[in-house]
């Protein structure tokens, strides 16, 4: 009976075993009413003896499952017999149906525990999302390279996977050993009978049994692992020995496996090169008969070049990602950008500075390699030494002429798109290096021009920082690095890379260095990644196909990839341009959303200020503005024409005496007044009147012309039309006005031909009727009257106000005025005395009359006596002129008669005849001048300057200023 017990206790240990690795078997329910036929109950009222408990040390040992290790505790047994079985088939079945809930509730509560667990790791672990990007895109795209189904085949199936299990034979084996220990009168009986202690305990059961199956495999798997490391103590060193030489041959089976896929990936990106140009060409030809978009790359540059002339108080072009390259002077940067670019597109120097303004270059794919300027529509074939010698060339002088004299560098910026097959879509800014010092030829303030410039792109909260530091130099000269710490202290958008690579290896004597500059670890700086990369071997004639040749063989054989110093993706211009060219969509991605909420914003709050504070008017931007002033200016010009010819006529007959009458009186009337007679009088005119046309008049005549056609253009001008008048107009149309005024010029012909018509004018003296007559006496008299106002109001400026307004407003005299009192009651006694005296004084007559004012005590200077006679005589002769015109009012008749029997003569009142017809004559042809050509010529000028202005958009912003303005512009944008 003992022995059979004990065989079931093996029989159930080997069905554990096999359950416990999928092999089907009896289960274990099935094979239970084994052990429970052998086991009794220790209170069953027949049993014929009970022996004292054993405490027993079991140590046995499993490989079936890798539970620690642990000793078993004493086991508490007590030895018993029973030979009454009363009931046993009721009892086997309620230990069946425990058993059998205890397996399923363990087995449903340990599912539940492990999911809990495992979703607690999850969310423990990392968000591993951001840094997606370091990885290079291939590893990404193994499963496209490596066929995953044609793996799965080649795995073993179950039965191949059974073979690799244990011996479970050899397992039972071992389990049989403990037939001698379950033997009848052995203690192991009474470790089975200890199970069934506790009938009414249903988990001292589950302990009884199971526990101590899963305490003996724990037992054989700590047996089986101490006699592993017994026999592998003695190949230990062997091990020690050959572990590095395992180590070394894995990495560089790595490398050639790393290397053996890039050139797998260039070969179909190379194919894929070709395949998308001649899809692209396909387009370009129209064969599908579509127009083609363009692309997201080229939108988004375009965005950019109009955010930088967006008004700077709102910094929007601030806020939209853009890669900035920056870097000490002749660190590789412009290397770098180079190799991204696929083209030899810059200006290169041997320690000059090339690089003087920041220079944007837009990369996009295109069926051809070309660049262009964003201010010109020539294109530079990009795989034609030429054209690249040709571009290189462009962009030196476009530099040089962005730089004002006195400067080194410009602020202004150089737009420049780069399309080609296989290009990474993104756009980069390359700056001006990094100098420490101001060398000779440079501006003093070259360094602090830099560094503002420099830091004015990386202040941008979405700028990626692509930091260029020279490996062949000693990092410690570095002065890059701190600049980019400062904007970028957490290096969130700090991309680092080390150039020169390949002289660092030679030069440095510790690669230890490199590796810490590679990790971080060197410099003061963070950043996302860190890139080393090689640019060529520093002649500038090596092509982008040779130097991408070089870099690939230089790493190859580096031995910073072999020692594991620096990593795979972190090394070559491609794995870089493809890290940047991800980060830079991502941060595009990141921002585009928020400005556009920013612009919603902007928007709304420009709008309701509009509404607040011009509710009336339409939002018109500057360009609109200009327009509406436009079709205002030339309908102001046309107004011209409209103007009546008696308008013109009056105006410039009035405006031409005003100029010409004080040469008509003071050199013609008074000279010829003082003659003899008649006949001299008229010789005297006739003489004067022909010098004064040939040389004076017909310029004077055309300059008033020209004064009276800017008045009246400048009257259209600036004239208010009520409540319609627009003051913001007024700076432009004054601009408009003075520049078409420089700009216009009289008719060079228009003297010729009016100095012929004035001097036939002028000769004639025929008066046709009394109504002639009379308008010439009217004329004579308003110009003599008007004449001897003025002179009256120069002599009392010289005598001094008279006695009425010395007592009415108590003014006096001054001692010169007392002189000139005197002196001119002098001169006036002079002329009663000679009513005909002439025109000027003889010198006996200036004698005299100083000595009659120095015999009253005036002491008075010859030349005062002669500046007071002047005056004197002019009103004497002013007034005589007056009365003479009074007399020859009636004097029609005589003139009829040519004066005959008459003492009357009347020969000045013909002269100012001659004089108003000439004005009137003159007048009329100037009218026609202006309303037949000079008109039109005008208004042509006013349209060429109008177009002149609307070109020239600084001129623009400087005319149309104002909040309105700015509102609407920005409204516009």
């Amino acid at each position: 009976m003992w022995r059979t017990r004990a065989a079931a206790a093996c029989v159930i240990c080997r069905s554990l075993a096999n359950s416990s690795y999928g092999i089907k078997r009896k289960s274990l329910l099935q094979n239970l009413h084994l052990v429970s036929r052998s086991i009794h109950h220790p209170y069953h009222p027949s049993s014929k003896f009970q022996r004292p408990p054993l405490r027993i040390s079991i140590q046995l040992f499993s490989s079936l499952n890798r539970l620690p290790l642990h000793k078993t505790k004493l086991l508490n047994v007590k030895h018993g017999y029973q030979s009454h079985r009363n009931f046993w088939l009721a009892r086997l079945a309620s230990r069946l149906l425990k058993v059998r809930y205890l397996i399923l509730g363990s087995a449903v509560g340990g599912g539940y525990t492990a999911k809990k667990t495992y979703e607690q790791w999850k969310d423990m672990m990392p968000d591993l999302e951001e840094y997606k990007w370091i990885i290079p895109d291939f590893i990404w795209e193994l499963d496209e390279l490596i066929d995953l189904e044609k793996l799965l085949k080649a795995l073993p199936d179950a039965d191949d996977l059974a073979k690799l299990l244990p011996d479970f034979d050899k397992i039972g084996e071992s389990l049989a050993s403990l037939k001698g220990f379950l033997s009848p009168g052995s203690p192991g009986e009474t470790a089975f009978r200890a199970t069934d202690q506790g009938y009414d305990n249903d988990k001292q059961f589950k302990k009884g049994l199971l526990g101590e199956l899963i305490l003996l495999q724990q037992q054989i798997q700590q047996h089986e692992e101490e006699a592993r490391r017994a026999a592998g103590f003695s190949s230990q060193q062997k091990r020690k020995v050959s572990d590095k030489e395992k180590i070394d041959q894995l990495q560089e089976e790595l490398l050639r496996t790393q290397l053996k896929y890039q050139r797998m990936l260039e070969r179909l990106e190379k194919e894929n090169k070709e395949l998308r140009k001649l899809v692209l060409q396909r387009d370009d030809k129209g064969i599908h008969q579509r127009k083609l978009k363009k692309s997201l790359i080229d939108m988004y540059s375009e965005v950019l070049d109009i955010l930088s002339d967006y008004d700077a108080s709102y910094n929007t072009q601030d806020h939209l990602p853009r890669v900035v390259v920056v870097g000490d002077q002749s660190a590789g940067k412009t290397s770098v950008l180079e190799m991204i670019a696929q083209a030899r597109i810059f200006p290169r120097g041997s320690g000059e500075m090339m690089t003087r303004s920041p220079v944007k270059v837009t990369l996009s794919e295109g069926p051809h390699h070309v660049a262009l300027f964003k201010d010109s529509s020539r294109e530079f074939d990009l795989t034609k030494e030429e054209d690249l010698a040709a571009l290189r060339n462009e962009i030196e002088i476009r530099m040089r002429n962005s730089v004002k004299e006195g400067c080194t560098v410009s602020t202004e910026t150089i737009s420049l798109s780069v399309k080609g097959p296989g290009l990474q879509r993104m756009v980069l800014v390359d700056l001006p290096g990094v100098i420490s010092t101001v060398t000779s030829g440079m501006a003093p303030d070259t360094k602090e021009t830099i560094f503002s410039i420099s830091k004015a792109y990386m202040q941008n909260p979405n700028a990626i920082i692509l930091c260029i530091q020279d490996g062949s130099v000693d990092a410690e000269r570095s002065i890059v690095t701190d600049l980019v710490s400062q904007m970028d202290p957490q290096g969130k958008r700090t991309i680092f890379v080390l150039t020169k690579v390949d002289l660092a290896e030679k030069n440095v004597a510790s690669p230890n260095r490199i590796q810490q500059i590679i990790e971080g670890k060197l410099f003061p700086m963070k950043a996302l990644g860190y890139f080393a990369v090689v640019t060529g071997k520093g002649n500038s004639s090596e092509s982008i196909e040779s130097i991408k040749e070089y870099e690939e063989e230089f790493f190859q054989n580096s031995r910073l990839l072999k020692t594991s110093m620096l990593k795979a993706h972190q090394v070559t211009t491609k794995n870089l341009s493809l890290a940047v060219s991800d980060c830079f969509w991502k941060m595009v991605r990141e921002s585009v959303e928020q400005q556009a909420d920013a612009f919603k914003a902007t928007r709304f709050n420009l709008e309701t200020e509009w509404k607040n504070n011009y509710p009336r008017l339409r939002e018109l931007d500057r360009n609109e503005l200009f327009e509406k002033a436009k079709n205002e200016i030339l309908d102001e010009v046309i107004s011209l024409t409209q103007v009546t010819p008696k308008h013109w006529e009056d105006m410039l007959e009035k405006t031409l005496w005003e100029r010409v009458s004080t040469h008509v009186i003071e050199n013609i009337y008074l000279p010829a007044a003082q003659t003899a007679n008649s006949g001299t009088f008229n010789t005297t005119v006739d003489i004067k009147l022909k010098q004064w046309t040939d040389k004076q008049l017909p310029n004077k005549a055309v300059e008033v012309a020209w004064e009276t056609l800017q008045e009246e253009f400048s009257r259209f001008m600036t004239e208010k039309k009520g409540k319609e008048h627009d003051d913001i107009f007024d700076k432009l149309k004054q601009a408009v006005r003075e520049e078409t005024i420089k700009r216009h010029k009289w008719n060079e012909r228009a003297e010729d031909s009016l100095r012929v018509i004035q001097h036939n004018a002028l000769e004639d003296r025929s008066i046709s009727d009394k109504q002639q007559w009379d308008a010439a006496i009217h004329f004579m008299e308003e110009t003599l009257q008007s004449r001897l106002k003025d002179t009256e109001s120069v002599i009392e400026d010289m005598v001094g106000p008279d006695w009425k307004k010395r007592w009415l407003y108590w003014v006096g005299r001054t001692k010169e005025q007392n002189i000139r009192n005197e002196t001119k009651n002098e001169l006036e006694k002079l002329i009663k005395c000679n009513e005909d005296h002439p025109a000027y004084l003889a010198n006996d007559e200036v004698t005299t009359v100083r000595k009659n004012l120095e015999a009253r005590g005036v002491a008075v200077d010859p030349c005062l006596i002669k500046d007071t006679w002047h005056q004197i005589y002019r009103r004497y002769f002013l007034k005589s002129a007056l009365n003479h015109c009074n007399l020859c009012r009636r004097g029609f008749y005589y003139y009829q008669r040519h004066f005959v029997d008459s003492e009357l003569e009347c020969n000045d009142i013909v002269l100012f005849w001659r004089i108003q017809r000439m004005l009137a004559i003159t007048a009329n042809t100037l009218r026609q001048q202006l309303t037949n050509t000079e008109v039109r010529r005008l208004e042509k000028n006013v349209k060429e300057v109008l177009e002149d202005f609307a070109e020239d958009n600084e001129k623009k912003v400087m005319l149309l200023t104002g909040k309105r303005v700015q509102l609407a512009e920005d409204l516009s944008k």
